[in-house]
């Protein structure tokens, strides 16, 4: 007697809050046009009009509502279980085999939603912070989010996350089976990246020009980098720091009263940061805590040596540590210190400064190294994943 299988086609939703610029929304846009190119049906829905990215000709997108993006987090929270019942009709309407939701409240609404239909999909929830430390902070909003996670995600049919120090999180402290636990590295875009010319306009070539990109809050820690320039008192050396933030003015003030306006430059944003961070000497980064900061892969394929605080998660993974340590953590690919050391990171600087062979090895080494998060490799593990879950 023959059994036979029969095949489900795919029908994928992915359920995020906007594709405003960021990491996640940028893995979405990633994801969408391979869908596309390959066949597969797929529906992006928002919650916010804001689209930063290119998307193909042909997707779908829906929308479970239109909010303006500055609500306040009690408004937030209040809205999930009316988001999440628009969104169970929304799937039983598309007829979607598969939900994907990035990040925590899209994914707290992916996950109400199945409860609130008796038509069935699967869901995934993508997580990309560590909760722990992404949540650390006081306040209702922090607890709320903790609350949740600690509920829902264990409700899911698959969690995803970028970083194995991210999965251990939510193993560990979520109560997050580990059979439902996959990890996924972020990808990146190699052919854009060297398609893009390096623009030397902006530096002084005589100086040791750092390069660091990141929104202006406190998880990024920027004072702890203006600090440590400031510490070395080597003119030589300046930083220019891309992003935009609530922390611009306190920054611009710090820097003013440090005396270092001409060392230290807040760029605002940038739509093409590659251009810079091909001209720069090093790329510093001194976060708190990540997800998985596709910054420092960036920042590799562009040719940049490494600084980096050894945060919770992806630094580590990334440069391939070995060993931690309260000192500079030496790698094949850069140099990792310790969370909130300003002194270590400042004295990982001059290392640079004075270790320029080293330097050089590190670029060679992280050209190699970046061929493992290369986009099409990593968005076919996506796409292999959602169909194993059926």
């Amino acid at each position: 007697m023959f059994i036979i299988k029969k095949t489900i086609r795919v029908k994928l939703g992915i359920l995020i809050y906007s594709l405003a610029g960021g990491g996640a929304e940028r893995v979405v846009s990633y994801i969408v046009s391979y869908c596309i190119e390959k066949g597969i049906e797929v529906h992006l829905v928002l919650m916010n009009s804001s689209i930063d990215y290119d998307l193909p000709e042909g997707l779908q997108i829906s929308y479970i509502e239109k909010s303006e993006g500055d609500e306040n987090g009690i408004m937030k929270a209040i809205k999930i279980p009316i988001l999440a019942y628009k969104y169970a009709k929304l799937t039983k309407k598309l007829k979607l085999t598969h939900s994907l939701s990035f990040m925590a409240r899209p994914s707290f609404i992916n996950i109400f939603a199945s409860k609130l239909t008796t038509y069935k999909f699967k869901v995934i929830t993508n997580e990309r912070a560590y909760p722990s430390l992404q949540y650390s902070y006081k306040g209702i909003q922090s607890t709320f989010n903790k609350s949740l996670i600690r509920i829902l995600y264990k409700e899911s049919d698959l969690v995803i996350s970028n970083s194995y120090g991210n999965a251990n999180d939510l193993v560990d402290n979520f109560k997050v089976p580990s059979n439902k636990m996959k990890v996924i590295h972020n990808p990146i875009d190699l052919d854009k990246i060297k398609s893009i010319e390096a623009n030397t306009s902006l530096f002084d070539t005589e100086k040791f020009n750092l390069i660091t990109l990141g929104r202006l809050d406190r998880g990024k820690n920027h004072e702890m980098l203006i600090r440590a320039v400031h510490r070395l008192q080597n003119p030589k050396v300046h930083l220019y720091i891309f992003g935009v933030g609530e922390l611009q003015e306190y920054l611009e003030l710090l820097i003013g009263e440090l005396g270092i306006n001409d060392q230290v430059k807040l760029m605002g944003f940038n739509p093409n940061p590659y251009q810079y961070l091909k001209a720069a000497d090093l790329f510093l980064f001194g976060s708190n805590h990540e997800g998985f900061p596709n910054v420092l892969l960036e920042a590799m394929a562009c040719g940049l040596p490494i600084l980096s605080t050894n945060c919770q998660s992806g630094p580590s993974e990334i440069l391939k540590l070995e060993t931690e340590r309260e000192d500079l953590m030496i790698t094949d690919y850069g140099i990792l210190v310790p969370i909130k050391n300003m002194e270590l990171m400042a004295k990982g600087i001059n290392y640079y400064v004075s270790h320029q062979e080293y330097a050089e090895n590190c670029r060679i080494n992280g050209e190699n190294r970046i061929r493992d998060f290369e986009k099409d490799h990593i968005l076919k593990a996506y796409i292999d994943l959602i169909k194993s879950t059926t």
